[in-house]
């Protein structure tokens, strides 16, 4: 039953979410051309609280708990899990104090109202998954970026969206890299639940009547241990509140 129903509810929910795309993509074009960097992020994150606000339409809620006072202004790292693309407008409103910027695949900078414009010209960069050494290039870009202008750089370290919850292990060279060039850096680690359920059937129809929670943890100083042992760390801690490992 609640598979039949998702269907009228799922056409509703695309006509919505598409419908701010479109609107949001000249809207951006002329906050940032007109009045710069700010006016641009202020228009971002209210298209993200948009789009968040859509998964309501699917009966979908969201919950970001973060009851931690992480400081604000300086050079961060923002790692979590990956389990759908529903993941990403709530770390961008919610998080939006910290200016995230996002390592994304190439494929994404075009194509996509509003995405891809913002992948372009709002900070993130774009990575071609077959070349590393173009990858690392700019993996070290942003994080000159974020270090000089004290924002954030967002990374899913799994690579690709995981499957019914269960996070798969790190690749690591992309975290080494930041972590290596932010040396003043703290990093933030979030813990997603049940996105994936938003995809359960594929992308039609979606999943309906889901809790999608983001636990955020406390921060750690990159300084505080070797690469390795840090990078140990995050792992292990955004597993902690992943309930397919409950």
């Amino acid at each position: 039953m609640a598979k039949i129903l998702s269907y009228p509810l799922t056409v509703i929910y695309y006509l919505a979410f598409g419908f701010l795309l479109v609107i949001f993509h000249p809207v951006q074009w002329i906050c940032l051309n007109v009045f710069g960097y700010q006016a641009h992020k202020k228009s971002v994150d209210l298209l993200n609280l948009g789009l968040t606000r859509c998964l309501l339409l699917l009966g979908n809620r969201v919950s970001f708990r973060n009851p931690n006072k992480i400081p604000v202004g300086r050079p961060t790292i923002i790692v979590a899990n990956h389990q759908s693309m529903y993941d990403i407008p709530p770390v961008i409103w919610y998080m939006r104090k910290y200016h995230p910027k996002f390592i994304s695949k190439k494929e994404l900078g075009k194509g996509i109202p509003s995405v891809s414009y913002n992948l372009r010209h709002g900070g993130s960069v774009l990575i071609n998954r077959r070349n590393s050494d173009q990858a690392l290039r700019e993996i070290r870009k942003i994080a000159a970026y974020a270090n000089e202008h004290g924002r954030s750089v967002v990374i899913f370290p799994e690579g690709t969206r995981s499957s019914k919850g269960k996070m798969k292990k790190f690749k690591r060279s992309g975290l080494q890299t930041l972590i290596e060039e932010m040396p003043e850096a703290q990093v933030i680690p979030i813990s997603i639940n049940n996105s994936w359920k938003t995809v359960r059937y594929g992308a039609f129809p979606m999943g309906i009547g889901n809790h999608i929670t983001f636990d955020v943890h406390p921060s750690i100083e990159v300084s505080s241990a070797t690469t390795e042992a840090l990078i140990d760390q995050i792992e292990s801690t955004i597993i902690s509140s992943i309930k397919a490992y409950e």
